[in-house]
């Protein structure tokens, strides 16, 4: 059932790849500790103070309990498949609660330091240079996601329409506009591009010509970010914050920049508006005489 439900999540819902094995993953740690606990191998025998045992399993091996609600995410999303299969009559996971989360707000990097990114620090010459350099500016510019860059090709670029058609979560597409400045950068890219390795499908290009992959991007934005920020979190994702921050800092609607990250409700992007709130209590405090 195991096999079948990783199947319905990845071709019927759609699932990304990387969602698909982290479900596995829960699971096969699910069924490794009923085993090793209970000794059942039928899911059928499993109940709910069995889940809870696993829930304080975890706890107490310093597990947090963000990724303990995504293991019961996970569970949830498996015990509804088994009842739609009809190989089970009641849900054990009804009766769990998930254990409370407290609201981290988005890391983000302030302006004046992607200015300083962009404006002062020297990237390097020829193809790696300027790729990198668009690596960057493509997460600032647009906020899309790790994957999301690795997976762009040539053709995803619409010049006529100054936009990227970008593959995102349960393969949804959107479009992100970029601005005549980026425009400008990226046909140099693409150009210097051409001139070392031809015409390739894949936008970014390692520099031996093959198609980039994640760990090379991660690398890099923290290379990068490291000479403007000390603080301790830099990632593709920060970028992504960074950018949505920016946004709304500057008036954009909330919509607009829950249509642009590609969340799939506004919730998601609600958390972005903490940021926004804390910037204008510093303005209120250093500026009103009452504050």
């Amino acid at each position: 059932m195991k096999e079948r439900f990783l199947a319905y999540i990845q071709y019927e819902k759609r699932y990304s790849l990387h969602t698909v094995i982290a479900y596995q993953t829960d699971l096969d740690q699910f069924f490794k500790y009923l085993q090793l606990q209970y000794c059942i191998t039928d899911i059928r025998e499993v109940n709910h103070p069995m889940i809870r045992s696993w829930l304080v399993y975890l706890m107490e091996h310093q597990i947090g309990t963000r990724s303990v609600n995504r293991k019961l995410t996970t569970l949830k999303s498996f015990y509804k498949f088994l009842l739609r299969e009809g190989v089970m009559d009641e849900n054990p996971m009804r009766k769990i609660t998930p254990p409370k989360t407290s609201k981290r707000l988005p890391v983000f990097v302030e302006k004046e330091k992607m200015e300083m990114l962009f404006d002062q620090i020297d990237f390097g010459e020829g193809y790696p240079g300027m790729r990198n350099k668009l690596i960057l500016e493509m997460f600032y510019s647009t906020g899309m996601r790790l994957t999301e860059l690795v997976n762009l090709k040539e053709t995803d670029v619409d010049f006529h329409h100054d936009t990227i058609k970008v593959l995102g979560k349960r393969n949804k597409e959107r479009l992100i506009p970029f601005s005549k400045k980026f425009e400008s950068l990226l046909k140099s890219y693409i150009d210097i591009k051409r001139k070392c390795f031809g015409n390739t499908d894949d936008l970014f290009l390692t520099d031996k010509g093959r198609g980039i992959y994640s760990k090379m991007v991660y690398r890099t934005v923290i290379r990068y970010l490291g000479e403007v920020t000390t603080m301790g979190k830099k990632s593709p994702h920060v970028l992504r914050h960074t950018f949505a921050t920016h946004l709304l800092n500057n008036g954009a609607e909330l919509n607009a920049v829950k249509e642009l990250l590609g969340h799939a409700n506004l919730s998601a992007t609600q958390v972005y508006t903490h940021n926004t709130i804390e910037k204008l209590k510093r303005v209120y405090k250093q500026a009103h005489p009452k504050a």
